[in-house]
């Protein structure tokens, strides 16, 4: 199976439509700032989408996190606002770990990282519209869930 991990989109498509052809995921996962998109984002990626309220989705319905189970493994999928990343790392490493969960994926800094805090693996895909990083490309992350359940997580960029 094959996961496409993405945050911070914020209602620009072209980068995503681009992201979408190329991994052609099994499922995708939507760190937040979607803004009122999600029904055109499921159009684009024709599979199971999972997707979580950022700070600039106002006026959705959208879960502020969520718990799924990937293969044998757990994760957290928040926007991070209110765990505080722009701060430090710490705090979503407690509230993924209360969750039970070995990983946890986030957005919100618009900067990728993958970084092990307290036994929680944190991952950040960046964002795939308006980066911050160095060098400002546009990233995402794949993750490829082999027949044994584990994850094999890989930062990507356009």
């Amino acid at each position: 199976m094959r996961v496409l991990i993405v945050s911070d989109s914020h209602g620009r498509h072209e980068n995503l439509r681009e992201v979408i052809r190329r991994v052609r995921p099994d499922r995708l996962i939507h760190c937040g700032d979607i803004l009122t998109c999600q029904p055109q984002v499921q159009a684009m990626a024709d599979c199971p989408l999972d997707v979580v309220r950022g700070n600039n989705d106002f006026g959705t319905d959208l879960p502020n996190d969520l718990v799924l189970s990937l293969g044998r493994h757990r994760l957290y999928v928040t926007h991070g606002h209110h765990e505080h990343v722009s701060w430090g790392l710490e705090d979503l490493a407690i509230v993924a770990a209360a969750h039970k969960c070995d990983y946890a994926v986030f957005g919100h800094t618009h900067y990728p990282t993958m970084e092990c805090v307290n036994g929680v693996t944190l991952i950040n895909p960046g964002s795939i519209s308006l980066p911050r990083q160095p060098g400002r490309k546009p990233s995402f992350i794949v993750c490829d869930v082999d027949k044994n359940g584990d994850l094999h997580f890989a930062q990507n960029y356009l």
